[in-house]
């Protein structure tokens, strides 16, 4: 079944929801779950809902390309890339590429990715039954 796409603008919108989410998590959350894993969850999904209201691509190939992404930002934290390069980047890319390998990081981006699939899945097939009812 090829799951047919939300129109860009509802992409961006989500993009917008959850960037205000995860500054508001950055700024005033300091627990020791919300902010490290429910904060991995949402932003894989926030990185999805931004390509995806950029781009053409697939939602399949849209989630996939989100999952390698964060799990390459994750496994260059675990080689030390800046240290590794001997280059100090901008602190902004310093956010980006955090601090510490986690293997519950991946947990959380496989989740989130999962989470975004399912909401795809499920938005497609009411949309089918739908479709198929005013037939």
């Amino acid at each position: 079944m090829q799951l047919i796409r939300n129109k860009h603008i509802y992409y961006f919108l989500g993009f917008v929801f959850l960037f205000i989410i995860e500054v508001l998590i950055a700024n005033f959350v300091t627990d020791s779950f919300v902010r490290p894993y429910l904060g991995d969850f949402l932003v894989v999904i926030l990185i999805y809902c931004f390509l995806m209201s950029i781009s053409k691509i697939s939602v399949v190939n849209g989630l996939l390309i989100v999952l390698l992404f964060s799990f390459a930002v994750e496994f260059f934290q675990l080689i030390n890339i800046v240290k590794l390069l001997q280059y100090q980047p901008p602190r902004i890319v310093m956010i980006v590429l955090g601090s510490s390998f986690s293997v519950w990081d991946l947990m959380a981006y496989t989740l989130g990715i999962l989470f975004s699939g399912i909401i795809e899945y499920a938005k497609n097939r009411q949309f089918s039954k739908a479709f198929c009812r005013d037939l």
